[in-house]
């Protein structure tokens, strides 16, 4: 059912475009409207569990949650975005489009009981990304942006086929259920563990590990500040929850985790890269993308120590991010003038004065993305160092708390500027009704989820059984 809401969504949004003058104004509300739906109806049927269509897709349990986090954050992108095209100009009615149609991929992702599904989920949501990245094509940053994640999407997106091949060659099938009962049977087999490292590889690009990062910085820099929003936090969880996917094939039948090496590389990788070079950023989206090579990092500590609890921390941990993030660049996006300008940390200089209710949020995201208690971050943070100390990878959360400390610094230099520095450009902050909402909604499930954790970890925990 959720599919199909989106699904028909999208068709009834491209009529709407198609036939109404009025379509730019009607579009988002119409969006906002099918997201919060479609993310409602899914958590309310959670215990509903079932795989569909000759086992090729999954709805309920933890596809469900995913597609809380899909949906929601979406809807908090879109409200964000309403005002922001028109400064950005880009007001047109096919850029809602090209978020239900992503959010319907991720779905489909999130899902999928067959890597075929994967692949196609993948596509869906990645065409729309390169799109949505270069939606500006008046401006060259948008479209260099938009070229350079194309091509090494397109890159990326050989390296999984490439492994699809590979394993369906060693293994005679693509369904995952078949592929989790005889894990322990083909990963004896050089070919299907080579058809995996390629997959792993692909999805890897996707989440911007080290040493697949090179895209992100200029991507997020060059696209427009909501869709790097919704490309750094949900089109992030959705190539988690295929990674969670293939990790449950080694979680299920206590196979051997063949993955555990790769994953602790690039987790350290990541975590120290991140954190290292987002210290001399004084762009704030090329800062908040380095941070995102740093959570990607924390992330596959998770996926490294590969059992139950550090999956639910994942999912815990992404959810949490995604709200972050979200309420982070909308923030920047309130702050941003015309023409990608007000974008760098001393435009942020001394916005206690200017506008005390958006520092304070900024202040809190920031704390928030350092793992700062009681907020979710710190519990994301938490959950999943503490996998890995049960998996007996005690070095490897050590290396994850030292990659946080490193990167208190930046995130508090953001708080520093805005409260203990004095303005030095003269602007005024045109602050839009919606993008504020959205601030407002963002930091109240920050709050939420930090000082009521257990609620969150419950719901996943019950989902995954």
């Amino acid at each position: 059912m959720p599919l199909l809401i989106i699904a028909a969504g999208i068709i009834l949004s491209v009529i709407l475009e198609i036939s109404s003058k009025k379509s730019v104004r009607i579009l988002p509300w119409f969006s906002i409207l099918i997201f919060t739906f479609t993310a409602f109806y899914s958590v309310y049927y959670i215990d509903q569990n079932f795989v569909l269509f000759g086992g090729m897709l999954e709805v309920g349990g933890k596809p469900a949650i995913f597609n809380f986090i899909f949906n929601i954050g979406a809807a908090l992108v879109v409200l964000s975005s309403m005002d922001y095209l028109k400064k950005y100009g880009t007001s047109y009615g096919e850029y809602y489009i090209l978020i239900q149609s992503s959010v319907l991929g991720m779905m489909v992702m999130s899902g999928a009981k067959d890597i075929l599904m994967i692949f196609m989920g993948l596509e869906l949501m990645s065409i729309c990304f390169y799109v949505l990245a270069g939606i500006n094509r008046k401006k060259l940053s948008s479209n260099e942006a938009s070229m350079k994640y194309f091509l090494l999407g397109a890159f990326a997106t050989g390296f999984i086929v490439y492994g699809i091949a590979l394993i369906y060659g060693a293994a005679g099938s693509t369904s995952i259920q078949n592929l989790i009962e005889n894990f322990g049977t083909y990963s004896s087999n050089i070919i299907f563990i080579l058809g995996f490292m390629f997959f792993l590889i692909g999805f890897s690009f996707k989440i911007a590990a080290v040493p697949f990062h090179m895209w992100v910085p200029d991507v997020y820099q060059g696209s427009a500040t909501t869709v790097t929003s919704l490309m750094s936090t949900t089109g992030k969880t959705a190539a988690f929850s295929v990674l969670l996917i293939v990790l449950s094939a080694v979680l299920s039948f206590n196979a051997f985790n063949v993955f555990r090496p790769y994953f602790a590389a690039i987790a350290s990788l990541s975590m120290l890269f991140g954190s290292i070079v987002a210290i001399s950023q004084t762009n704030l989206k090329r800062m908040l993308a380095y941070s995102s090579i740093s959570h990607a990092g924390y992330m596959a500590i998770g996926l490294a120590a590969g059992n139950t609890f550090s999956m639910a921390g994942i999912i815990f941990y992404l959810a949490a991010y995604t709200f972050m993030n979200i309420g982070a660049f909308t923030v920047i996006s309130i702050v941003e003038g015309e023409n990608d300008s007000r974008t760098e940390l001393n435009s942020f200089a001394g916005l206690s004065s200017k506008n005390p209710i958006l520092a304070a949020a900024m202040a809190l995201f920031m704390f928030a993305l350092a793992g700062i208690p009681p907020l979710a971050g710190f519990f994301g943070k938490y959950y999943v160092f503490i996998s890995a100390i049960e998996s007996h990878m005690t070095w490897l959360a050590i290396l994850g708390v030292l990659s946080s400390v490193i990167s208190v610094y930046f995130y508090i230099r953001v708080v520093v500027f805005m409260y203990f520095r004095d303005a030095i450009e003269d602007f005024k902050i045109e602050v839009s009704a919606y993008s504020l909402t959205a601030v407002f909604i963002t930091a109240l499930l920050i709050l939420v989820f930090g000082i009521f954790p257990d609620t969150l970890m419950n719901v996943i925990l019950s989902a995954m059984h």
